[in-house]
């Protein structure tokens, strides 16, 4: 399995919130092991559009989609907005 490089808006996104060592930490643990206790991994609604979720800390989730067994980042939001 890997990783769909990550749009320029998603990689500002991370750099403006110091979050892109805690983006590469957990993208490896998913990559290695998607249910990886750290990621709290979950299916989000609507569950039939097949977006999922991890979790980069307390406040901030990336969403994402698999592709062919691959993994396409969605957004990286902040969880509480």
């Amino acid at each position: 399995m890997k990783s769909f490089p990550l749009t320029p808006r998603q990689k500002k996104y991370l750099k403006d919130r110091r979050l892109e060592k805690k983006f590469t930490k957990q993208l490896n643990y998913l990559l290695k092991n998607p249910f990886h206790s750290s990621l709290n991994l979950e299916l989000i609604e609507p569950k039939n559009k097949g977006l999922y979720s991890f979790r980069l800390d307390r406040q901030y989730r990336v969403i994402f989609v698999f592709v062919k067994g691959d993994i396409e980042v969605i957004t990286i939001t902040n969880h509480y907005r």
